[in-house]
């Protein structure tokens, strides 16, 4: 097997393909869900705390600043998009579940067969 061959198999493996789908939505959502908690979010929370700018929070230590705002203000990013991922998931794996269920039950003309087997058996 050529080495372009080998790739191409390797490449167009249906997982392989279903990851890479997986890692450009999960960026798109990161950064949709990064731009709610910048521009929106986290302006709300500084308000009620009484105007507080998180990614201005900082201690100085001699010469040294530790910005503490943007270690709180990437929590809270990723405490959302960990969010929004389980709530996408959980609704996926509804669906999954609700179709499984649906193939595991049998069709009207199963149960109709089934139904004529039965009333000839009792004859």
């Amino acid at each position: 097997m050529s080495f372009v061959s080998e790739f191409k198999e390797f490449a167009l493996k249906g997982s392989l393909m279903d990851m890479a789908v997986g890692i450009i939505i999960g960026a798109a959502i990161g950064k949709v869900v990064g731009a709610l908690v910048d521009s929106i979010l986290m302006p709300l929370i500084g308000t009620v705390m009484g105007g507080v700018d998180f990614s201005s929070l900082a201690i100085k230590i001699g010469d040294a600043s530790i910005g503490y705002g943007a270690f709180i203000q990437a929590l809270i990013d990723f405490l959302i998009v960990a969010l929004v991922i389980f709530f996408i998931l959980r609704t996926i794996n509804n669906m999954k579940k609700a179709s499984a269920e649906e193939e595991d039950a049998p069709s009207d003309d199963v149960v109709l067969l089934t139904e004529i087997r039965d009333l000839l058996k009792n004859r």
